[in-house]
C-alpha cells in the first residue's frame, strides 16, 4: 500500500495534523504556499506567545460561542492541560500569568516552532515551501502552483489547514474557498473576529488620543459584560476586551446597522460613591474634575467629554451614571485584513466527527478554516492544535481503511 498523505498549510493545526499521521506510520508531505511555515503563530509570538488558559475547561468551551459544543468534543481530545504537557515534551516549560493565560518560559514562539519542526522532520516530515494549492485535475489529483510551474501529486488522504482570512499577507488569504465550493462543499462567508470596531470620533480624538489605553474597565452589550481594557485608535476602538465582544457587537450591527456598547469607567466604584465624587466640582474645568475628584486618566476624561453633551457633563447625578455606563456608538467591524482571526469558513455540519468533508471522503480540514471563533486568550491556538490532531488521527484511520463510526 502506497503509505503517503499530505497536509496542505503549515500552521499549528498543519503541523499538528502531520504529526498524527506520522505518529500512525504514515509518510507525510506538508506543502505550504509562504517562504516558510508558521509565519501567523510567529508574528501572534511576537508580543508574548499565549498558547492557552488555565480557567477550568467547563468555562474554557463557554468561549467558542455557537460552536461550544463541537469544541466541547475537540477539546475533550486535546485540551488546554494535554497542550501545555504538549509542549512540555518539546523541552519547553510553560508559566501562568496573574490573568490565567499561559505562556513558554521564553515568552516566544520562535524556540517552540524550531523544536517542533526539528522533531517531525527527524520523524520523516517532508516539507515543501512555496507550493499553492489551487484546486484537483480532472484525475482528482492535487494541484500546486510552484516557482518551477504547476505540479500534480496523487494521495487517498488530504488534510486542509488554510486558515481564515485575516493577515493574508502571512498567507492566510482565503483563497482556498473556490476550490472547495467548486466541490459543493458549505461555506460561512467570513466575517471578521477579535477586531477593532469604527467609531465617528470628533477631529480631536482622532488626532491626540489614538493608541491610548483605557484600562481597567466593563463593558456590556445585549446584557453581555466583560472585563479588561481596551484601546482608542485613529478609527474607533480595539483591544482585549472589544475581542471578547466582536462576535455580539459584529451582530448586533448586522442587525441594526449599529451597536452600543456602554462603557463602566470605574468597575471598582460603586455609583453612590461616584455620585458623591463629583458633586463638589468648584471652579475646575470639566477635565481636570474628572482627573481629581475620581483619578480618571487622560484618555477617560476625554472619552467622557466626547459622549456626553453638556446638559449632562454639568449634572452630577447624570454623569455618575454615564460614567458607569457610557455609551459608545459602535458603526462597523474593521476589515477582515486587518482582524486577529475571522469567523466563517467550512460550515462544522459539513464535516463528521472526524472533520472529515461528508460530501468529499479522504478530504479533512482543521484549524481556522472551520467555521467558529473563540477570543484571544489561548483559545485560539488550543483549538488549532486540537482539529488539527482529529483532523491528522481521521485521515490516518481513512488511510487505512478503519476510521471509526
Amino acid at each position: 500500500m502506497n503509505r503517503h498523505a499530505i497536509v496542505i498549510g503549515g500552521g499549528p493545526a498543519g503541523l499538528m495534523a502531520a504529526e498524527a499521521m506520522l505518529a500512525a506510520g504514515i509518510m507525510v508531505d506538508l506543502y505550504e504556499s509562504m517562504p516558510s511555515l508558521g509565519r501567523k503563530f510567529l508574528m501572534a509570538g511576537r508580543g508574548g506567545l499565549n498558547i492557552t488558559h488555565s480557567e477550568p475547561l467547563e468555562h474554557f468551551t463557554q468561549r467558542y460561542g455557537d460552536a461550544r459544543n463541537r469544541a466541547a468534543s475537540w477539546l475533550d481530545a486535546f485540551g488546554p492541560q494535554e497542550l501545555r504537557e504538549w509542549v512540555h515534551r518539546l523541552g519547553i516549560e510553560t508559566f501562568t500569568g496573574t490573568s490565567g493565560r499561559v505562556f513558554p518560559a521564553e515568552m516566544k514562539a520562535a524556540p517552540l516552532l524550531r523544536a517542533w519542526l526539528h522533531r517531525l522532520r527527524q520523524q520523516g516530515l517532508r516539507i515543501h515551501a512555496r507550493h499553492r494549492w489551487i484546486g484537483w485535475s480532472t484525475d482528482n489529483d492535487v494541484i500546486f502552483e510552484t516557482p518551477a510551474g504547476n505540479m500534480t501529486v496523487h494521495t487517498n488522504a488530504i488534510v486542509l489547514a488554510l486558515g481564515g482570512g485575516s493577515w493574508p499577507q502571512l498567507g492566510s488569504d482565503g483563497a482556498w474557498q473556490n476550490p472547495l465550493r467548486m466541490q459543493g462543499i458549505d461555506l460561512a462567508t467570513f466575517e471578521p473576529s477579535n477586531c477593532g470596531f469604527d467609531i465617528a470620533w470628533s477631529d480631536y480624538m482622532r488626532n491626540h488620543f489614538p493608541g491610548a489605553a483605557l484600562k481597567n474597565i466593563s463593558a456590556r452589550v445585549d446584557g453581555i459584560t466583560c472585563r479588561g481594557e481596551a484601546v482608542i485608535t485613529e478609527h474607533g476602538i480595539e483591544g482585549g476586551l472589544i475581542y471578547a465582544l466582536t462576535a455580539p457587537l459584529r451582530q448586533k450591527i448586522a442587525r441594526t446597522g449599529q451597536a452600543l456598547l456602554y462603557l463602566d469607567l470605574l468597575p471598582n466604584h460603586a455609583h453612590i460613591d461616584v455620585a458623591t465624587a463629583l458633586a463638589k466640582r468648584g471652579s475646575r474645568s470639566f477635565v481636570s474634575h474628572l482627573k481629581s475628584s475620581l483619578r480618571l486618566s487622560a484618555a477617560k476624561a476625554a472619552l467622557v467629554y466626547e459622549c456626553l453633551v453638556p446638559t449632562e457633563r454639568d449634572d452630577p447625578t447624570i454623569l455618575a451614571a454615564k460614567l458607569k455606563a457610557l455609551p459608545l456608538r459602535l458603526t462597523a467591524p474593521r476589515p477582515i485584513a486587518e482582524a486577529i482571526s475571522t469567523a466563517g469558513g467550512v460550515k462544522l455540519d459539513a464535516l463528521d466527527h472526524h472533520l472529515m468533508v461528508k460530501v468529499r471522503p479522504g478530504l479533512f480540514c482543521a484549524g481556522e478554516m472551520l467555521d467558529w471563533e473563540a477570543p484571544t486568550g489561548g483559545y485560539l491556538l488550543t483549538a488549532c492544535y486540537a482539529t488539527g490532531l482529529i483532523a491528522g488521527k481521521g485521515a490516518a484511520a481513512w488511510f487505512v481503511g478503519n476510521i471509526p463510526s
